[in-house]
């Protein structure tokens, strides 16, 4: 069976109240990815037993009505586009036998509610009441709010992933207000370390409505970043309060309101939003370790989030302490100012190429190459989100396998100086971002100075003790340093909960992040789709949104549908 004919027994199937007619549909071991076709979720339905009893339950009554996009009569794997009462979305489906091994259903746009795109696009003219051009009225856009109208959406965190959910509940027309504590949109960025660039190619890092231009580097400077995040919430016209701090929040059932106190440059603001998004980065507060001796060393210490340049150790021995992204950056920029840094690796690191990333990992669908074959970013997102995570996992051990053997002399090179190059716990390689966000370092440089001895490595060993002058390690050895960095990394994402709102509510809510795969840092059950992110939780009006630009730009369209349908009654 082809794409069309199955499509045509979906369709049948799932408008049917019986269970057994989609379940014949799907390989045993099959899969639907659905995100809102169905449901007011995200999930993964695995197994053709599960996938025709979820069918039985959400289909009846949805209207489902998918048909197939591809142009080759007789393929077995395509995009489609579907339809149901309420919505329209588009998605993918892999044939095995003919029958599916994976179906991806995502919801678009709602009937009745699409954006103001293309044929749809505003006028540009408006008759104000009260003789205000555009300039004036964006430059009152949130003065209600700061007189006590309440925005329905209540975001706090105007990086990346804030501004890219405040840019499609924008374009929806749901009331909403970004609050960030830093002068500038854009500073989050504008205050990292001073070599800091974007460690992912530009065609994976375009933002919602207005990508890069074709002119931009590959690889963004991270304060030429936040000078576009900057220019994106003006060309957007987004609602955003700078210099303004959540200070707590909690939740009213009976109203089903938050009570948000705010300081807004000094002055304290109540507001009271339904719903409250949590866009402050996928990780918590900076992990310090707590090591005997600290107080007594004479030098400066911090963790890496505090350091922003190696200008200031030229000609010193500086420590850090890691073996991650930040560890391997800070050290290569205090080998670009004179420093001797020695990096403390206490465990296994993934290192990816950069060379790996762009030619490899993502030339397929994000890469000029894609671009030149038709691949637009939209289409991308959809491949990407197209296999489930337990195929993800396959799929990746088997890169993995074929990457450590076609680079196997430049591992040999790095293993041979002592470094513990490590491919995750089961040989998954990046996986370990989407269950842990940490354990490799994509490699922009430092490999070669931890190979040429520029960067000096201890590896395998544990810290003994903070010593006035240095450090000791596990063994006996001690290193004299001038400065130690921590680039240990953070905390999890419901740490923000506990602190902004209460305990019980972070723990009602559960860990962020993740999947339940089971390895070191994503303990069990499976999960099938990250904790937490981009959908609803256990606390009513609370969501997460985070990750990386690939990920804010795809899941903003998602948790905007979603606070969409709630704004207008559509969901519950």
């Amino acid at each position: 069976m082809t794409i069309a004919p199955w499509i045509a027994a979906l369709n049948a199937a799932v408008a049917s109240s019986y269970p057994a007619e989609t379940a014949a549909l799907f390989d045993p071991g099959g899969f639907w990815r659905d995100f809102l076709a169905l449901d007011w979720t995200l999930q993964t339905v695995e197994g053709a037993e599960e996938i025709g009893a979820f069918a039985a339950r959400q289909g009846p009554g949805a209207g489902f009505k998918a048909v197939s996009l591809a142009t080759d009569p007789g393929a077995s794997e395509g995009f489609i586009s579907f339809e149901t009462t309420l919505g329209r979305g588009r998605g993918y489906v892999r044939l095995k036998d003919g029958r599916c091994l994976t179906l991806l259903t995502a919801l678009e746009e709602l009937k009745g509610h699409e954006e103001p795109l293309r044929q749809r696009r505003r006028t540009g003219l408006y008759d104000d009441p009260h003789g205000r051009n555009w300039k004036e009225r964006l430059e009152t856009k949130t003065d209600a709010y700061a007189e006590g109208a309440a925005p329905y959406v209540l975001i706090v965190g105007g990086g990346q992933a804030g501004l890219a959910l405040g840019a499609r509940l924008e374009m929806l027309g749901v009331p909403y207000l970004i609050v960030d504590k830093h002068p500038r949109v854009g500073d989050q960025w504008r205050s990292r370390y001073k070599a800091l660039t974007l460690h992912d190619p530009v065609w994976y890092d375009h933002l919602p409505y207005m990508p890069f231009p074709d002119f931009w580097p590959v690889f963004t400077p991270k304060d030429k970043m936040g000078d576009w995040l900057e220019s994106y919430a003006h060309a957007l016209e987004l609602a955003v309060w700078t210099r303004t701090e959540c200070t707590g929040a909690r939740y009213d059932a009976d109203s089903g309101t938050w009570t948000v106190e705010l300081d807004r440059d000094g002055t304290p603001i109540t507001l009271r939003p339904a719903q409250l998004v949590m866009a402050v980065g996928n990780a918590g507060f900076p992990r310090t370790p707590q090591i005997e001796g600290q107080a007594e060393f004479t030098g400066p210490q911090m963790h890496s989030s505090q350091f922003t340049s190696g200008e200031a150790y030229a000609g010193k021995r500086v420590i850090v302490v890691g073996g991650n992204n930040s560890a391997h950056d800070i050290a290569a920029d205090l080998v670009q100012n004179g420093a001797a840094p020695v990096l403390i690796q206490r465990s296994p690191t993934l290192i990816v190429r950069m060379t790996t990333m762009t030619d490899v990992l993502l030339k397929p669908v994000f890469s000029q190459d894609a671009v030149d074959r038709g691949i637009s970013t939209d289409l991308a997102d959809l491949l990407l989100a197209s296999n489930p995570l337990r195929l993800q996992e396959v799929n990746s051990r088997r890169t993995w396998d074929q990457i450590r053997q076609d680079e196997a002399p430049f591992y040999k090179a790095l293993a041979d100086t002592g470094f513990l190059v490590g491919f995750g716990a089961d040989g998954a390689g990046l996986m370990a971002y989407q269950r842990a966000a940490s354990g490799y370092y994509i490699d922009v440089g430092a490999c070669q100075m931890v190979m040429d001895g520029r960067i000096a490595l201890r590896s395998g060993k544990g810290i003994a003790r903070i010593l006035p002058g240095g450090m000791e390690l596990e063994g006996g050895e001690v290193l004299e340093a001038d400065a130690i960095v921590y680039a240990t990394g953070f905390g999890s994402m419901e740490e923000w909960v506990a602190r902004l709102i209460d305990p019980a509510t972070a723990e009602r809510v559960g860990r962020c992040w993740g999947y339940g795969s089971g390895t070191p840092g994503d303990p069990g059950p499976w999960q099938g789709e990250l904790r937490n992110m981009w959908k609803p939780t256990a606390q009513p009006g609370l969501w997460f949104m985070g990750g990386n630009l690939a990920q804010g730009r795809f899941y903003s369209g998602l948790l905007g549908l979603q606070l969409k349908a709630r704004f207008e009654g559509i969901a519950a």
